[in-house]
């Protein structure tokens, strides 16, 4: 089902539906659900990100609310996410965690925009080798991060760059903490072993716990949140606007786009994957809109930025969710564990959380996908490398913008290989392929008149090669029949084409006859002025631009009175 208003919310569809106390026990359930795998996943991605584990929850709890109650989707479960790890991580190392609040409000009003200018269906556009390529690189990013606290690395400052990270790494390998090796080696084992048994066991919180404990009750020499972040606050922030000039807006714009961008991808992305799992279509423009206004709340709120999480979506809708009450439930629990939970969270060790988020990181990478777009064909394979390196080596928002650019252009050069400039030679011979019924009789073509049929767009990629198939000819004829009967699509360069091809034809005293001009080419042709000077050269179809070349050449009188259609 879709809404027939593109900018109302789920929530108010599914009240406006009716709602049951059946559907409400099943969405407190999936609510809390979801809040238990949440609660490490909203600490890890933070810790990731240079924040301490607080303003996860905060993000998770306020941007988590809005998504739910304002976004497109019924079962959309909001909060931060790998995919904004670099990002954040970047911004708060350039510009302190001010900065990365200023992105945050930013990039949410940049989605409201863009949802309420129903950009929505351009994400679509994206390449899907450009998006695997940048989510496997933010996956290796994330893993890499981790290595330090996996390890427990007394090691005090690690590049951000990648291979001077992994260079300090290696260098430093004998100053591993082996119980902090042990308790995050135990802690994937525990998150693996509990996903084989059932996916219904929340393994990342089952591993905390776990390694948490034993790491307490042996008191093991580990790294924890509290001893790295001794001073957590409780509790919901208050809401403070935050500081800002122009000269940082203007810093920030870059950063901000690509929150935006990232937010937007990914809540799309997590929103189709649910609307196939329970059967209703969402409203994606207002589902950029939720995204939007929560990414200015958990601005506001001191939190970072957040979009829909697919991991989270899926166990909302596994463990019963069906309406966007779930994921408002999933919020309010969260706020229980601000509250009252702090004081324990502390006691969590950096190398639990290293172990939940190479498994974060696993499961981003998608490597079966990665291996099988590499397989499809060299310049898919091209765009998905290209991609991935420059994520991992220079950076995220250069990747995108570097991938979309040789992606748009790898399509155009196919797009121009595949248009065709062929020579038809009797009309049997094109009745044969465009799928007109086939004449009584086979009507050859005269020999003063020679037919080019055009295949494809006439757009800038292929212009020139149009204006050489005509130059190509060993003898130019009397007239000329342009067949633009599947040719779609003309642009500027087409339309520029086309008048060299008519000053060619005029320098030869070769009359020119347009056949079944589509629309949008016939559109541009008038916009240019050229059908000024063509309306008599213009055939409905191939039927009547034979008619007409057949009368011209029995007019003696032809040559005299038209050398060419611009003369008329």
């Amino acid at each position: 089902m879709k809404n027939s208003n593109p900018f109302v919310p789920a929530f108010f569809t599914c009240m406006k539906e009716g709602y049951s106390f059946n559907l409400f026990r099943a969405d407190v359930i999936a609510g809390l659900t979801v809040a238990i795998v949440a609660l490490p996943l909203a600490m890890a991605m933070a810790v990731a990100s240079g924040a301490s584990p607080d303003k996860g929850l905060v993000t998770a709890v306020v941007a988590g609310f809005f998504i739910s109650f304002l976004g497109g989707s019924r079962v959309q479960i909001g909060g931060p996410t790998g995919a904004f790890v670099v990002v954040i991580f970047n911004v708060i190392a350039q510009h302190g965690f001010n900065g990365l609040i200023l992105s945050s409000i930013m990039a949410g009003i940049i989605l409201v925009v863009a949802g309420y200018a129903k950009l929505g269906k351009l994400i679509k556009y994206i390449p899907y080798p450009v998006i695997t390529g940048f989510t496997t690189g933010i996956a290796v990013i994330i893993a890499s991060s981790q290595v330090k606290d996996f390890l427990g690395l007394t090691v005090d400052n690690v590049p951000a760059d990648f291979l001077n990270k992994w260079y300090v790494y290696l260098t430093n390998i004998d100053k591993t903490t082996y119980a902090a090796l042990l308790l995050g080696v135990l802690g994937l084992a525990t998150i693996i072993i509990c996903k084989k048994i059932s996916p219904k066991i929340p393994s990342y919180l089952v591993s905390i716990l776990l390694i948490s404990v034993l790491a307490y009750v042996f008191s093991m020499p580990v790294e924890t949140i509290g001893s790295r972040f001794p001073s957590l606050p409780t509790g919901l922030p208050s809401p403070v606007w935050p500081e800002f000039s122009l000269d940082q807006i203007r810093d920030l714009v870059p950063s901000a786009f690509t929150i935006a961008f990232l937010a937007g991808i990914e809540a799309l992305l997590s929103a189709v994957v649910a609307d196939g799992l329970i059967g209703h279509k969402h409203s994606l423009n207002q589902e950029l809109v939720g995204q939007g206004v929560a990414n200015i709340a958990s601005g506001i709120f001191g939190g970072i930025p957040a979009t829909g999480a697919i991991a989270r979506t899926a166990t909302n809708i596994k463990a019963g969710g069906r309406t966007p009450v779930a994921g408002i439930f999933h919020a309010i629990f969260l706020l229980v564990f601000l509250y009252t939970a702090m004081d324990i969270l502390a006691f969590i060790p950096m190398a639990a959380l290293a172990a939940v988020l190479f498994m974060v990181s696993w499961g981003m990478s998608d490597l079966k996908h990665f291996i099988q777009i590499a397989k499809i064909s060299p310049s898919d394979r091209t765009i998905l490398i290209l991609t991935f390196l420059l994520t991992v080596m220079v950076d995220l928002t250069v990747a995108i913008g570097v991938g979309v650019t040789f992606a748009s252009l790898l399509f155009m050069r196919h797009m121009a290989r595949s248009v065709e400039v062929r020579r038809q030679h009797h009309r049997s011979e094109y009745e044969a392929q465009d799928g007109d019924d086939p004449a009584d009789d086979d009507i050859e073509i005269p020999e003063d008149v020679i037919v080019l049929q055009i295949n494809g767009p006439l757009f800038y990629g292929f212009a020139s090669e149009f204006c050489d198939k005509l130059k190509s000819l060993e003898k130019m004829p009397r007239i000329l029949i342009l067949r633009m009967r599947f040719m779609p699509y003309l642009d500027a360069s087409g339309e520029n084409s086309i008048e060299d091809i008519i000053k060619i034809c005029r320098e030869h005293k070769t009359y020119v006859i347009f056949s079944a001009v589509r629309p949008q080419p016939r559109a541009i042709l008038q916009k240019a002025g050229i059908h000024k000077n063509l309306d008599g050269a213009i055939a409905v179809d191939f039927e009547h631009a034979l008619t007409m070349a057949k009368e011209l050449l029995a007019d003696k009188n032809f040559m005299e009175k038209h050398l060419d259609p611009c003369n008329k």
